[in-house]
């Protein structure tokens, strides 16, 4: 099943190779992710999170499996952030430090 949403992830997200457009660094991702945080960026967010998705799978491919991991937990919080409209103050994103540590 995993194998089947990264090949439509290829596919429909990133046209013309496995991985295309920029990727951000990690000091890039912390940073973005801050800003989404604090000031509820609905659009900002929304981008941030695709660009989190082809960071995923970028780290899938070197099989840095921890930092993959990384960055689908921080990626699930702001989704929830976004979804649910968590008030950013309420909005505990704890899985920066497993960014930090494991990308």
């Amino acid at each position: 099943m995993k194998f089947i949403i990264l090949l439509c992830l290829n596919f429909v997200l990133l046209p013309n190779s496995g991985i295309s457009g920029t990727i951000l660094t990690k000091t890039e991702l912390l940073k973005k992710t801050n800003e989404c945080v604090r000031e509820s960026q609905k659009k900002g967010c929304k981008k941030l999170i695709l660009h989190m998705e082809k960071m995923q799978i970028v780290e899938f491919e070197r099989n840095r499996f921890k930092c993959q991991t990384s960055i689908l937990g921080l990626q699930t919080e702001l989704i929830e952030g976004y979804f649910f409209n968590k008030v950013p103050k309420m909005l505990n994103v704890i899985s920066i430090p497993y960014v930090i540590k494991n990308c």
